[in-house]
Order: C-alpha cells, then structure tokens, then sequence
C-alpha cells in the first residue's frame, strides 16, 4: 500500500499540468490563426484538422442553449480544479492518481481559459470513418479523457486506499 501521510506530494505532478495547459493553448492559438472558422484541412483519410467552436460541453451538450452556460461551465471546471488540488495534496506518493489529477487539471484550466477569453471551446482534431465524423476536441480533451480513464484503473488497482486525515 503506498505511503499517504507525506501530504503534497501530488503537487509534484503540476509541471504536467501546465505542459497541457501550455500545449493546449499553443494549438489551439495556432488553429485559430492558420484556419477560418469551418475550415478543413485533410491530414489522413480518417483525420481532418478543423477550426470549430464548441460553447457547450462534451459532444455539444447544451451548445444550443442561450449563454448561462459559459458561467456555469467555467464555476464547474473551478470547483474540480481545486477539488484536484485538494487531492493532490492528499495524495501521497500515488504515482497513476496524481498523473491521472495532473491530466484532468490540464485539461480543464485549458478550457476554461477558452470559455473565458472567448466565449467557446475551439475544438480542432476530427477523426472519422465512412463518412461517421467523432465530434471535433482538442488537447485539453484528450487530457481530460485519458486522465479519467487513468482514475478508473487506478480505482480498480487500489480500491482499498484510505486518504482520509
């Protein structure tokens, strides 16, 4: 069982989250400035590069509504992110965990930055297959993603891990 009283710990893993964040944003800047909204640019015959906004959340959700949910998807994404942080103080030396926080916090401050400063998420990376498109995302999607995945094996690998005080 691994160590959990030696507290901050986690915090060790806040580069990786700024790499998201830093690569998140690059991308994302350099879409914005080499595609027109709409554009397409095909890279591969199951990959496409697009410029698209998303100011809704995954696949969408609520993009069609009037606005509130720009504030409430930026407060949401806030919460978790200091929920994270909280964790990752609490963390100990859980390597998978805290690499899995690290993603997530990524992830989410990327776009929460785009919600901020535009409004929308910019969403660039579509793959599809016999004219079936997945819904366009991004770095901070992906991070997103696979930190969640990585939470679910690290539960299923340690279900017996205590970080209460």
């Amino acid at each position: 069982m691994p160590e959990l009283d030696d507290r901050g710990h986690g915090y060790r893993w806040l580069w990786l989250s700024l790499a998201v964040l830093a690569l998140d944003q690059f991308t994302k800047v350099m879409v914005m400035a080499m595609l027109a909204r709409h554009e397409v640019v095909v890279l591969a015959p199951f990959f496409n590069l697009v410029h698209v906004v998303n100011p809704g959340a995954a696949f969408s959700l609520f993009a069609d509504q009037p606005g509130w949910q720009r504030g409430f998807f930026i407060a949401i994404a806030l919460i978790a992110s200091v929920v994270i942080l909280y964790l990752m103080r609490r963390s100990g030396g859980r390597k998978t965990f805290n690499l899995a926080l690290a993603l997530i916090l990524g992830g989410a401050v990327g776009n929460v930055i785009d919600r901020a400063l535009y409004g929308h998420v910019v969403d660039f990376l579509d793959f599809h297959v016999a004219g079936w498109h997945w819904p366009a995302f991004n770095v901070a999607d992906s991070a997103i993603t696979v930190g969640a995945a990585l939470l679910i094996w690290d539960g299923f690998r340690n279900p017996h891990v205590d970080t209460r005080a």
